[in-house]
């Protein structure tokens, strides 16, 4: 009965859907903002931290609701975060839809990494996320502009990435790196190539695969 009744917002303060100010989050704006503020209040996050969406399972009605057929929680809202390596969420954000007002010069996934991370500019935090996100772009921006190293895997077709890294037959646990202005591209194969990105790791450092620890 509670739960049917809370309410964070007031109905009469609701802007029309077709004013340029219109928050989809309105509702729970608030105490959502609230949360973001309080996080950081009372936490200052360790030196490596992810950058990742997750999916809130959801099946009601809401225009920013996303099917995403990969996720094990197919129906939901979508949320971006950035948390640390202890698990503390730090950041979030959730997907409300295409932003008008973003920077059409560069991509959606550039664009929230880039607007999200301002939290944690200019500490030297390093920052881990995965091939949705990545590219050579982002990651030389997040280390020049905020002092911020980052790492993860990366789509092969990203612009800038190396075309030839891998060559065409590679035999299992096989291993191509390249090395270019402070950044390192990697492709491994296992079963299939993997390929990985990253401005804190050297072609020096040694790299071990072990076969209990895949990526």
């Amino acid at each position: 009965m509670i739960l049917k009744f809370l309410h964070f917002s007031d109905n009469s303060l609701k802007e029309s859907r077709d004013s340029p100010t219109y928050d989809r989050l309105w509702k729970i704006r608030k105490i959502f903002d609230s949360f973001n503020r309080r996080f950081k209040e009372v936490y200052d996050p360790t030196e490596n931290v992810s950058f990742d969406e997750v999916i809130i399972k959801f099946k009601g009605r809401i225009h920013f609701k996303q099917y995403i057929p990969k996720k094990r929680k197919q129906w939901g809202l979508k949320m971006y975060k950035i948390a640390d390596a202890t698990g503390y969420t730090y950041d979030m954000r959730v997907y409300l839809g295409k932003d008008k007002k973003e920077n059409l010069s560069t991509s959606a996934t550039y664009n929230v990494v880039n607007a999200m991370t301002d939290c944690i500019k200019g500490k030297g935090h390093k920052v881990f996320m995965d091939s949705f996100f990545s590219s050579p772009e982002l990651y030389r921006n997040l280390l020049k502009e905020k002092k911020i190293n980052s790492c993860g895997t990366v789509r092969p077709n990203r612009k800038h990435f190396p075309k030839n890294l891998a060559p065409c037959k590679m035999k299992q646990g096989d291993l191509a790196v390249k090395f270019c202005n402070g950044m390192t591209a990697i492709c491994w194969k296992d079963k299939r190539q993997v390929y990985m990105l990253t401005n804190m790791h050297s072609p020096r450092n040694e790299f071990i695969i072990d076969e209990r620890e895949r990526f």
